[in-house]
């Protein structure tokens, strides 16, 4: 009986072993480095989410509710199984194409275009295709890709900063008056505290031990005056300030002061789930006019330019090509049949996260935490609330988020590398990420076939 019962004791030891190896590791991965500065970095990715998501809301009806539960989901599981910052935004091209689009172009078509984009990234995934793309893709391509990213996002919030936008159509209305609850005066003082708090993105922004050991032993050296002693502390306190946290509930603030009843207009409970019924021609319009425009932005900036970006900003952290284009796949394969927005990862939300502190998974766990709360509670009214919200205040966190993308392209190592970077940059900002991409290989692959012929003529 003993020997009957051995081998099933030995099986159940690594299953266990496995399990509580696995919750560690969750546990790990969701512990804050620093309280605010996670709650800060949470922050970071609101410019482009809000904007997109309250865009579709008011132009194609889309259910606000559904899609901050489902996105709640994505942002506790993604900061679980990476421990990094991993954002979760809207698929742009797909955004774009329906807002610009009228009618012809509804929920069911988003939908459709979600679930294909999606499939396909599932498909590339799990093959193992995405990673041997990733590994012969050039680094000044990739670069060029994450750059362009960067500046169209500058470029876009200082379109919000400087016009009153009307998101409904996705265009532009007039300039923004200086003075005002969303007024130009209002985002420079932002943007101002922003850069006083947080510098250009340095780490260590509180200073180094070494220099405040040094100030005492200047401060006893003058007979303990204390002035630069003092200088000292209230600069780390204010560098240790959650300043895109301050910003974004000034915000809030400022929404509510625009419309006083907005608060009563919100209606308690979470919006009513319902599968998306997608018919042959919706199937039809969303993968010609939005799956295939969004395929090469999602590639190249969803999951390889972001792989890039995370090995770099966090190198002990392993977040493979393969496993970041399962999990996009994953996502809209089950929340685009619910109505939930097309969703995916981003270089340029994760610059903007760690831009404002967040170092590890609990930073979008508690934007997901936030958002599922919001989800429950009131549902697709917060609309009501997000469009008296300051869009001179969201274009402020966007320009900075951009700013911390592109600052990413600073690493290359010759001038052929810059050039080739700023060219696929320059391209992708005039036309597509795609044709951009296109344009850098071929480049590449010029200056490096030039090279060679140059030394084999030397020899």
């Amino acid at each position: 009986m003993e020997s009957q019962f051995h081998p099933t004791m030995e099986n159940s030891e690594p299953a266990s072993s496995i399990a509580a190896a696995t919750l560690q590791k969750v546990l790990n991965n969701l512990a804050f480095r620093s309280k605010w500065s996670e709650v800060n970095g949470a922050m970071g990715d609101l410019g482009t989410y809000i904007p997109i998501v309250l865009a579709l809301t008011l132009a194609k009806d889309l259910n606000l509710g559904t899609t901050l539960i489902f996105t709640a989901v994505y942002n506790i599981l993604t900061g679980a199984l990476y421990g990094v910052p991993m954002p979760v935004q809207p698929m742009k091209s797909i955004a774009a194409v329906a807002i610009t689009s009228g009618s012809s172009f509804g929920i069911p078509e988003i939908m459709a275009a979600g679930i294909c984009t999606s499939g396909v990234l599932f498909l590339l995934g799990v093959t193992g295709l995405m990673e041997m793309v990733y590994r012969l893709i050039p680094l000044p391509v990739v670069r060029g890709v994450q750059l362009s990213q960067g500046l169209s996002f500058a470029m876009t919030a200082v379109r919000y900063i400087k016009k009153e936008q009307n998101f409904s159509k996705g265009k532009s209305s007039g300039e923004r008056h200086w003075v005002g609850l969303d007024g130009l005066l209002l985002a420079l003082v932002c943007a101002g505290f922003i850069v006083v708090v947080n510098g250009a993105g340095e780490e260590n922004r509180g200073g180094s031990g070494d220099d405040d050991d040094d100030d005492d032993d200047d401060d006893g050296d003058n007979g303990g005056g204390g002035r630069r002693g003092r200088l000292r502390r209230l600069r780390r306190i204010i560098t240790s300030l959650p300043s895109a946290f301050i910003v974004f509930l000034l915000g809030v603030v400022l929404a509510i002061l625009r419309r006083p009843n907005v608060v009563k207009e919100m209606k308690v409970g979470p919006s009513t789930i319902q599968i998306v019924k997608i018919s042959k021609h919706a199937w039809k319009e969303g993968f010609i006019n939005g799956a295939i425009p969004q395929l090469p932005l999602s590639v190249l900036n969803s999951v390889i330019a972001v792989c890039k970006l995370s090995s770099d900003l966090f190198p002990a952290k392993n977040c493979s090509v393969t496993s970041v284009s399962v999990t996009v796949g994953l996502m809209n394969l089950v929340g685009c049949w619910f109505g939930a927005m097309p969703c995916c990862h981003g270089a340029g939300g994760l610059a903007g996260q760690y831009k404002f502190g967040g170092r590890s998974g609990g930073s979008v766990a508690i934007l997901g935490a936030a958002k599922l709360v919001l989800g429950l509670v009131v549902g697709s009214s917060l609309a009501k609330l997000l469009n008296q919200f300051p869009v001179g205040v969201l274009g402020v966190l966007l320009l900075f988020a951009g700013l911390e993308l592109a600052m990413a392209c600073r690493d290359m190592a010759s001038k052929e590398e810059s050039f080739v970077m700023l060219l696929c940059a320059a391209v992708s900002l005039g036309s597509s990420a795609a044709i951009g991409f296109v344009c850098g290989i071929v480049v590449y692959l010029l200056l490096r076939l030039r090279s060679k012929d140059h030394s084999c003529s030397a020899v």
